[in-house]
């Protein structure tokens, strides 16, 4: 590593040009010298990593400022408290109460911090941060305060702990269940037999008790192992485990016997200790007998035999067993042994040995060579062709390894030949009239030559009846297989071998776009994004899932289409974010209907002159807030124009009021509140304060004079009480209490607000603590209104218990609807509890529970329920049926509105029978012979039916006062539809429904009625419009308006149908048009017309039709004859140009040969490859112009062909030699060392190049 200098620019630039010359001798050298820095300061030395080796320090200087590291003096620790051990355990006071006090008594003494928070086992979490000693002194304090403990332990063997733990810890929790402690087993690798127990005393000695039961009675259990050499494990067993089976039954012991996998020779008997003893005895008695009376001989039998001689799952050698009580030893699979030993009785070992022979022989093995390629094609489409195969031949296994040219048959050997001849047949076919190539195609392509959902390869398989095996992403392979009919195999190489070229040429390009933003560039249904697809056909344009919240769209197409569709989705994006600015304007809820207009005339017009987009609320909604969105100066605008609309139509003023920013925070208070409060008590005015930061004192309040001023004296004095004396005191009660505080219309809090002074804000539904009050005012304010409410609040808490006496035939009332009457009146009257006597009982007595006052009020409200319930009367309204649900509304809406505004009860009939069936007559006509009664049969005449009463199903019932209920009628009349008629041409009809019915659909959403048009079969001019009487009249006229407004259209598009043709010769038709179109569409612009040329095959080539308005028309005609006149009068001229200088004078992408026809207004054209001359050039235009140009292209031509060879410069003076850069005390000049040759490669030398080490004063080289 080498040191390293930092100089000025100017500095160097005087030692290059060697403007420091040395002075000799005097005073003035001494200065100069004086004057150069020293050689440390120059070249500060870089700090050593180790010490020097004679231990010397390091030298402080500007390179070496030690970092020391530093470390945290604040430490952070979590303890945690169960729910047993905690002192304090009443939940409903977290964070209050005791446990809080002495946490905060806690971090006073030891002065660390403490955050509890509850688990959901209800145990306490404490997280102490703060100096290490703190810490330990925070720990011993929370042990020794909040926590406490009862425990005790049992100790039981550790091989009984796993039956107290029981399957998947089922035991252990039932019993922690059933004695409410806490039991804690020690790990099965602690050597501890100690179990804990915490919990109640009780739970302790319970728990305790049924552990010491689980243990005891393990105590009486035994268990016994029993060393058996492995060869006799197989006699003890018996065949199939008969054997060890009926010594379990008879001993009533378990016996495991380990399985022959398993090389143990231990075998474990389990239960009772006599079963177990007598279990014991068993076992041994048959390895007594078995080694006393058996023999063994050894036989050489194939490795690849062994398996027939097993059998599947062992049933070969269970069945010799069985058949001779011999037991066969076959060594294991991974040994290379081949002996198999039988052990048994002498007499049957002959026996064993036939059966061991005839089971090894009775398989054998073959081999068919078949390339791997066709195996696929000899197991057929889901295994056809090898099941028709192993049906005839199940005893036969077929199997093919992947990547081998083989196929291995294995089975009995006379089915094994057949199977064997059948495949060699299929293998022999296949190879004749298959083939098979591979392409190496670049991974990167796979997907995209697979195409969405298989559609190019599924595609290219069928048409050339061909598999192409694609590798998977993970192999990273190149090589694609194809297989199938030679031809189709060729086919379907040569196919994939230009998609995949093609793809090479493609381009990827990544375009970062807000997610935001997506959905719209896409469209609903993605509409949007076809069109962009449409007009960029060869570029795929994906977008990210929404779920990765990634802003990056991938753009993939041949190059330059790419690039195009890069700049348009870069200009569309721009479009986006210059008109997404999004303002709110708060306008009073009434005032919406005047912004909105009469047909939404303000609205539409503001909409239109801004060019932005103007959202209201919903009519239920309870915001006032309008939303425009736009470009920013459009969006105020329109805010502007809204507001005057406001300032017109009501006495609604804007005030500004200066008060410091620094208090605007604390006036707004904790989202909101403060203003909020303000806002609602000033009959909501709206308040705006400046953005946060800005450091503007400004605050607008705009609203109704009367209200501005009050809101304006409330925010003064508040800020007021901020600035110099604001105290705030928090009290709590219970929600239910709130509305009976504040009062019917404030009037209770109003009164305590007066008397005191102080501001009372109540939490709102937004707000998560609901019982919190504030009280904001002078301390002394402050005090007597919390003593005020305080006091409200306890004789709230005073409950006592009332009766009254209701009618039983207004119970219903009270109760319907799942008691929605009772919830409104504990709402409104601080909870008070109304219960009823049971339904069916006759009982009068009601009772009420709650706070005194509060169940007064309650009663007095009951009672004026009950006097209206008194004077009910129910009236009819007659309404036909087609009518109702309009007047319902929706969700019944509208008839909600008129029960809750009259106070009445309406109901509706049930609906007539849709299928027109008429109802059963109850009075069923007697047969009748010759107009006479039959014998016996009395002649019953129907009841005569008045047919001008009303049909039930059109009679609507209304029950309440009798006042209300008549102007229940009137607004329920007043909602039935009426239907006019307006006389329209019928050839407008199609364009007032407009494309797919979006006009008419526009019209009936605008004006809120139903528009019927006829069906053009009946070719009628009358459209009926249906709907409320208040908005026919606005509808009419707007449908009148649009016919106005088509007929207009009409006229003009006869007008613009003005029709001219001009003959031209076709030569000149390209110059017409221009470069890109750009003469011909500016000729369409400037007269507005539309000019079409004739198409190739057209008879009349020369004919150039322009329609359009008829001035209009003429004068595109004459302008095209000034542009023919024009180029009548251009002449072209051929020149010989050297072809060598064609490539230099039409520059890079034709920039050249471009400048060099707009600067001489002449046309250019150069000979194309393989022309007679390709030195020969046309140029075309003016004589004078077309001169001017010749002239021009010589000289170029002149001067390009010319060789180059220029003067060499004489006028610079040599430079006097430049003494460098000089420094003192350099190490160079302390010894013989002379100072290094800034010239010299050895010194100084280049990157890359070899240099020999060379020592120096500046110490060893690293590089």
């Amino acid at each position: 590593m080498s040191s390293v200098a930092v100089l000025t620019q100017e500095r160097f630039n005087e030692h290059r040009s060697g403007l420091l010359t040395e002075q000799s001798g005097g005073g003035g050298a001494s200065g100069e010298e004086e004057a150069l820095p020293t050689y440390k300061d120059a070249f500060p030395p870089l700090p050593e990593k180790a010490a020097s080796p004679e231990g010397t320090q390091e030298t402080a200087n500007a390179w070496t400022s030690k970092l020391r590291p530093l470390k945290s003096s604040v430490i952070t620790q979590v303890f945690h408290v169960p729910l047993e051990e905690r002192k304090y355990k009443d939940m409903n006071q977290f964070g209050e109460g005791d446990q809080a006090k002495v946490c905060v008594d806690i971090m006073h003494k030891t002065g660390a911090h403490l955050e509890l928070s509850m688990a959901k086992d209800q145990g306490l979490s404490i997280m102490v941060s703060g100096k290490l000693d703190a810490v330990m002194k925070a720990r011993k304090e929370i042990v020794s305060r909040l926590q406490t403990q009862a425990s005790s332990t049992v100790a039981i063997p550790k091989e009984h702990h796993r039956y107290v733990i029981g399957k998947s810890g089922e035991k252990l929790q039932e019993l922690e269940l059933r004695t409410a402690t806490k039991i804690q087993i020690p790990r099965p690798d602690d050597l501890s037999n100690q179990i804990k127990i915490s919990g109640t005393k009780e739970g302790l000695e319970k728990a305790k008790h049924e552990i010491l039961l689980i243990s005891a009675e393990q105590d009486k259990r035994a268990v016994e192992r029993v060393s058996i050499d492995k060869v006799y494990h197989p006699f003890i067993t018996g065949a199939s485990n008969k054997l060890v089976l009926e010594m379990m039954a008879e001993t009533g012991a378990r016996i495991n016997v380990p399985p022959p996998s398993v090389n143990k020779t231990e075998i474990v008997i389990t239960g009772e200790k006599e079963q177990v003893a007598l279990a014991v005895a068993m076992i041994k008695k048959v390895h007594e007998e078995k080694k006393k009376n058996t023999t063994t001989i050894a036989v050489e039998v194939k490795k690849s035999q062994h398996k027939y001689v097993i059998g599947p799952k062992g049933n070969t050698l269970q069945e010799i067993l069985e058949k001779t009580g011999v037991s066969v030893e076959i060594p294991p699979s991974d040994s290379a042994l081949e002996t198999v030993i039988l052990r048994g009785e002498p007499d049957r070992l002959g026996q064993a040995l036939t059966e061991v022979y005839a089971k090894a022989n009775s398989y054998s093995v073959s081999t068919v060579s078949a390339p791997s390629w066709l195996h696929r094609f000899i197991i057929g489409k889901k295994g056809q062709n090898l099941a028709k195969i192993t049906q005839q031949m199940p005893k036969v296994h077929i199997e093919f390894t992947e990547g081998e040219d083989r196929i291995t048959l294995e089975g009995p050997t006379k089915d094994l030949q057949m199977v064997q001849l059948e495949i060699e047949a299929m293998v022999l076919d296949l190879g004749n009239r298959m083939d098979y190539t591979e392409i190496s195609v670049d991974p990167k392509f796979h997907r995209h030559l697979i195409g969405k959902g298989g559609a190019n390869i599924n595609r290219i398989k069928e048409l050339h009846k061909v598999t192409v095996r694609i590798p998977p992403d993970n192999e990273k392979s190149t090589l694609i297989r194809i297989e199938g009919d030679p031809q189709g195999v060729q086919d379907a190489r040569k196919e994939l071998l230009e998609l995949a070229s093609r793809m090479e040429n493609e381009r990827t390009k990544d375009l970062i776009i807000e997610q935001r933003f997506h959905r719209a560039i896409i469209g609903q249904k993605g509409e949007k994004i076809k069109e962009v697809r449409d007009k960029f056909p060869e570029v795929i344009i994906n977008f990210p899932d929404p779920a990765q919240k990634s802003n990056i769209v991938q753009l993939r197409g041949p190059h330059t289409e790419v690039e195009k569709c890069f700049k348009f989705m870069q200009k569309v994006v721009a479009e986006m974010v210059e008109n997404g600015y999004t303002l709110l304007v708060p306008i009073f809820k009434q005032f919406h209907k005047n912004i909105i207009g009469k047909g939404g005339a303000n609205i539409k017009k503001i909409r239109e002159e801004t060019n932005t987009k103007i959202d209201l609320p919903a009519e239920n909604s309870n915001s006032e807030m309008i939303v425009i969105t736009g470009k920013r100066p459009a969006c105020e605008a329109a805010r502007t124009r809204i507001l005057a609309i406001q300032k017109e139509l009501a006495n609604i003023t804007e005030l500004e009021v200066s008060i410091p920013s620094k208090l605007h925070n604390s006036l707004i208070g904790s989202k909101g509140r403060f203003v909020r409060s303000i806002m609602e008590e000033c009959g909501g005015v709206h308040i705006h304060f400046p953005t946060e930061g800005s450091g503007v004192d400004k605050v607008t309040i705009r609203g109704p004079a009367e209200e501005v001023e009050k809101a304006k004296q409330q925010l003064l004095a508040l800020a007021e009480e901020k600035q110099i004396k604001s105290h705030t005191a928090e009290l709590r009660a219970k929600p239910e209490y709130h509305k009976f505080l504040i009062g019917k219309g404030g009037g209770n809090i109003r009164k305590v607000r007066d008397s005191t002074g102080a501001r009372i804000i109540f939490p709102t539904a937004e707000d998560q603590d609901q019982e919190l009050i504030t009280v904001v005012g002078t301390e002394e304010a402050v005090k007597e209104a919390t003593k005020e409410l305080e006091e409200l609040i306890r004789s709230l808490d005073n409950v006592v218990e009332d009766t009254m006496s209701v009618d039983p035939k207004h119970h219903r009332y009270f109760v319907a609807r799942r008691g929605q009457v009772l919830r409104d009146i504990a709402d409104e009257y601080g909870g008070v509890m109304v219960s009823f006597p049971r339904t069916g009982s006759q009982s009068e007595k009601v009772t009420l529970k709650g706070a005194k006052d509060c169940v007064e009020a309650a009663k007095k409200r009951m009672q004026e329920i009950i006097e209206d319930l008194d004077a009910q009367v129910t009236i009819e309204c007659v309404i036909t049926q087609r009518f109702h649900r309009s007047i319902m509304g929706p969700k019944g809406s509208r008839i909600q509105q008129i029960t809750k505004d009259h106070n009445v009860q309406i109901k509706f009939p049930d609906r007539e029978d849709p299928n027109g069936e008429p109802p059963v007559n109850p009075f069923p006509a007697v047969i009748q012979e010759n107009g006479e009664v039959p014998d016996g049969e009395v002649k019953v005449e129907p009841p005569v039916v008045d047919p001008a009463a009303p049909k039930k199903c059109d009679v609507i019932v209304i029950s309440g006062r009798k006042e209300r209920c008549e102007a229940a009628v009137e607004a329920l009349k007043a909602l039935v539809p009426v239907t006019t008629e307006v006389e329209v041409p019928f050839d407008l009809h199609r364009y007032i429904i407009g494309q797919k019915g979006s006009g008419i659909r526009k019209m009936m959403d605008e004006f809120e009625v139903n528009i019927q048009v006829p069906s053009p079969e009946l070719q009628c001019d009358i459209i009926s419009i249906t709907g409320l009487a208040n908005h026919l009249d606005r509808a009419r006229e707007g449908l009148l308006e649009r016919v106005k407004e088509l007929q207009l259209e009409q006229e003009d598009r006869a007008l613009r149908s003005f029709k001219l043709t001009i003959t031209v010769d076709p030569k000149y038709h390209p110059k017409i048009i221009g470069r890109k179109g750009a003469v011909i569409t500016t000729i369409r612009t400037e007269h507005d017309v539309n000019i079409q040329f004739p198409e190739k095959n057209d008879e009349n080539l020369d004919q150039i039709s322009i329609m359009g308005y008829e001035p209009n028309a003429i004068a595109a005609r004459d302008a095209i004859k000034a542009l023919v006149d024009e180029l009548e009068e251009l002449i072209s001229e051929e020149i010989t140009l050297d072809s060598r200088v064609h490539a230099r004078i039409i520059g890079g992408r034709g920039k050249g040969i471009r400048k060099i026809m707009e600067e001489f207004k002449v046309d250019l054209k150069f000979p194309q490859s393989g022309s007679p001359d390709p030195n020969l050039v046309t140029v075309t235009g003016r004589p004078e112009l077309v001169d001017e140009a010749i002239d021009h292209l010589l000289n170029l031509e002149e001067e390009y062909v010319r060789p180059a060879s220029l003067p060499a410069s004489s006028g610079d003076e040599p430079r006097g030699p430049s003494k460098g850069f000089v420094v003192r005390e350099a190490p160079w000049t302390t010894g013989t060392e002379k100072a290094p040759d800034m010239s010299s490669s050895e010194d100084f030398p280049s990157f890359g190049a070899p240099v020999a080490a060379k020592a120096s004063p500046w110490g060893p080289k690293r590089f």
